[in-house]
């Protein structure tokens, strides 16, 4: 399937609000690539497929990761629409066609991140917090980081605002964004 199969397709899939989203993830992400390094190409599909299985409502999201043998952790079990990156990371080559191991995991960990992240990871959760059509209050900091920093500087702070973010919401913590961001910090 070429780039824009792909995106006819994935419009078709998803609702209006959502697609713009996943435009904006794309657009962002190669900007960062090319500030990193990173291919440019599989940056553009990672962003633009990362929320490909958000065309599921939340409470059909267990039934698709149990369709596709994806284990159910605790935290996913009570914030199920963390299930999305991990059936998002499948969907790519069920209806895709797109067989990559690299973009396949940046979709996988866009969501919660994870040790040992590659630059494509952290373009692509990067991208998902920082698109044009986010609006929170510290979206511009984040934003103004982008242009300046380097990128686990980003990433460690990404991963500070949203734990900040989801502890102020008395919510769970994922596990896999502490290890991640506890990872940056011990490989400094």
């Amino acid at each position: 399937m070429t780039i824009d199969e792909m995106r006819r397709e994935l419009q078709r899939r998803l609702n209006k609000k959502r697609f713009a989203h996943s435009i904006g993830v794309a657009n962002t992400a190669v900007k960062l690539a090319k500030r990193f390094g990173v291919d440019e190409t599989k940056t553009y599909i990672a962003g633009l497929l990362h929320d490909c299985a958000r065309e599921y409502e939340n409470d059909e999201l267990p039934a698709q990761a149990k369709f596709r043998g994806i284990e159910i952790g605790e935290v996913e079990e009570v914030m199920p629409l963390l299930l999305h990156a991990y059936i998002g990371a499948q969907m790519i080559k069920e209806i895709y066609g797109v067989d990559d191991a690299e973009i396949s995991q940046a979709i996988y960990r866009h969501t919660v991140g994870a040790r040992d992240m590659t630059k494509l990871d952290k373009i692509i959760y990067f991208a998902d917090m920082i698109e044009p059509n986010r609006d929170y209050p510290s979206v511009e900091k984040l934003r103004a980081l982008a242009e300046t920093a380097d990128l686990d500087e980003i990433l460690l702070t990404a991963f500070n605002e949203t734990i900040i973010f989801v502890v102020q919401k008395n919510s769970l913590v994922h596990p896999s964004t502490v290890a991640a961001r506890n990872f940056l910090l011990l490989n400094r």
